[in-house]
């Protein structure tokens, strides 16, 4: 798959519900999308594209809470990264374990260290802190 077919899939899918693309170079895409479409675009991405899903990441920005989504079209040495911002009175999200099983671990990380619930997830327990860490207090946020 080309280049330029996998942006424009991706501006087709999502429609109105993207907000910005930043087409850094060559070899790296910054899709912001609304929360609401993120599994649609994924399944684009995981199901019919075949990215390879490398990592989420969040941060806290003061103001929200952004989860990036990176995948990588290793053949064509292309990385798309979709960003999602969460703000702070709402930090809830679909999870993705439906549509890709390799997303667990991470969305587990970023609940406990930055508080945000993935709806659906099927095990959103303590991955890396310990189990009688307070309820409420999340290590990677800045309010607290």
């Amino acid at each position: 798959m080309r280049r330029e077919d996998i942006i424009e899939n991706i501006k087709v899918r999502a429609g109105k519900d993207m907000l910005d693309l930043l087409d850094r170079s060559e070899r790296r895409v910054y899709v912001t999308i609304k929360k609401e479409i993120l599994p649609k675009i994924v399944r684009y991405l995981f199901n019919d594209a075949k990215a390879r899903f490398a990592i989420a990441s969040g941060v806290d920005t003061r103001k929200a809470i952004e989860i990036l989504y990176h995948f990588s079209f290793d053949a064509i040495g292309l990385i798309v990264s979709l960003r999602v911002i969460l703000e702070k009175s709402n930090l809830e999200i679909d999870s993705l374990t439906p549509v890709m099983k390799c997303a667990e671990w991470i969305e587990r990380e970023i609940h406990e260290y930055l508080g945000v619930n993935f709806k659906g997830h099927p095990n959103l327990k303590h991955l890396l802190l310990r189990d009688d860490w307070p309820e409420g207090k999340y290590p990677l946020r800045r309010d607290q």
